[in-house]
């Protein structure tokens, strides 16, 4: 089978896996981390170097230089196990008082990333990822409490990036690539003018196509260490689609911008068999904001969306042991520092800071094929929601609602990486 059809084999399997995804936020806000087995196994610490495979290409094109020569392809496959349960009370409102439970909220799901990765020569290297870089899904029980401040979210994404890779010398780098990414929304709560049961859903939904860029540097100052630098870019939306109310259906548009990422990622060797690595990430969340949805007809602003997000950060260390020449273990530990607190804390993203547990293996058959495995255990802080006079989406008619949420995740990712 030729390079082209190899190709168009590894991403079309993937452009059906990514169709499947049912989304579960795992990083902060609704971003998806799980985009490299390999790295799983240590909380993703050092991911934007060189040492672990093409998948690093994601958070740092330059780390494509280490490619070997010729064709490299990768399939990574997560699957995300959560529990999130709302548990609190609404009172103060035309309803009176409720404190039907929401039930496990979370949504298992599977997150599929692919890789390919063509050295043109010694100096020039070609790759290509298929991700899903954010998601979301959560869907109480249809009646509980907090329905009129939510009944079920969704955020689908696909995105493409192409990149280019160039070693200006032993020491140095660099690499620039382009985001082709959809994105669809829809976010629905319960229809209080729907009359007993409240059937009808009110609900905002969208989708578009937007560009973005990705771009790194790697630097290797001395024999054993690297260290690299990845950006990935904010991508703008401008999502299509209806807002409907009461049973009635306008044709609006919304405009979104995801958040753009920095990382600083690295890489020591310590002995031939151990190495130390590790990461600090931040992103620009409160670019967020509000948005609005306006409409097609008349162009006024119908809603508002309040997210108002501040930045997130994370920071991660691992080790790698290699146990033979097949074998390599490795164990990571990481904290997240969430874009949401409980000022702003909603029942549709009940975010909160977290530590990420790790643990992984690889084992390579040959030169050519190797097989990694990662397992991570997510332990958030504890969580309260208090939607109350003050916060952004307290509505007096429907009430007060306070709650506390519990919830765990437990991840677990294999991938099969082939060098042609």
């Amino acid at each position: 089978m030729s390079w082209a059809n190899k190709k168009t084999v590894l991403f079309a399997s993937t452009a059906v896996a990514l169709s499947m995804v049912a989304g579960a936020a795992h990083a902060g806000g609704f971003a998806l981390r799980e985009q490299s087995s390999y790295y799983q196994g240590m909380s993703f610490a050092g991911y934007g170097t060189t040492g672990g495979g093409i998948s690093s290409m994601y958070w740092n094109p330059a780390s494509l230089m280490g490619a070997q020569q010729g064709l490299t392809v990768e399939a990574h496959n997560t699957g995300l196990f959560p529990v999130s349960e709302i548990n609190g009370t609404l009172s103060g409102g035309f309803l009176g008082t409720s404190s039907v439970g929401s039930g496990d909220i979370a949504s298992d799901a599977f997150i599929p990333a692919s890789y390919a990765a063509y050295r043109l020569n010694d100096q020039v290297i070609f790759g290509v990822g298929i991700n899903a870089p954010f998601g979301l899904s959560t869907k109480p029980d249809f009646n509980w409490a907090g329905q009129f401040y939510s009944r079920s979210s969704s955020v689908f994404s696909m995105n493409v990036n192409p990149a280019l890779a160039l070693q200006i010398n032993e020491m140095v780098s660099i690499a620039v690539g382009v985001q082709v990414q959809y994105l669809k929304v829809s976010l629905k709560s319960a229809d209080a003018t729907s009359g007993a049961g409240f059937p009808r859903s009110n609900e905002i939904k969208g989708d578009d196509v937007g560009f973005g860029v990705t771009a790194g540097l790697t630097v290797r100052p001395w024999e054993g260490t690297e260290i690299g630098i990845g950006y990935r870019s904010g991508v703008g939306h401008d999502l299509d689609g209806d807002l409907i109310v009461g049973g009635v259906t306008s044709a609006i548009g919304l405009g979104v911008v995801t958040p753009d990422m920095v990382n600083i990622s690295a890489r020591q060797k310590i002995t031939d068999k151990i190495r130390v690595l590790g990461t600090v990430e931040w992103t620009n969340w409160s670019r967020l904001k509000s948005p609005r949805a306006i409409s097609d007809t008349s162009g006024a602003a119908l809603t508002t969306l309040h997210f108002n997000y501040d930045d997130g950060w994370f920071f991660s260390l691992g080790g790698e042991y290699d146990f033979n020449d097949q074998l390599t273990l490795r164990a990571g530990l990481g904290y997240e520092i969430s874009p949401i607190d409980e000022d702003i804390r909603s029942t549709r993203l009940p975010d909160n800071n977290r530590w990420w547990l790790s643990a992984g293996a690889t084992y390579d058959f040959n030169k050519h094929m190797s097989f990694d495995l990662g397992y991570t255990h997510i332990i958030p802080e504890s969580t309260k929601i208090n939607i109350a006079p003050g916060h952004q989406d307290y509505n007096a008619t429907f009430g007060t609602y306070t709650a506390d949420v519990d919830s765990h995740v437990n991840i677990i990712s294999a991938s099969l990486r082939y060098k042609f």
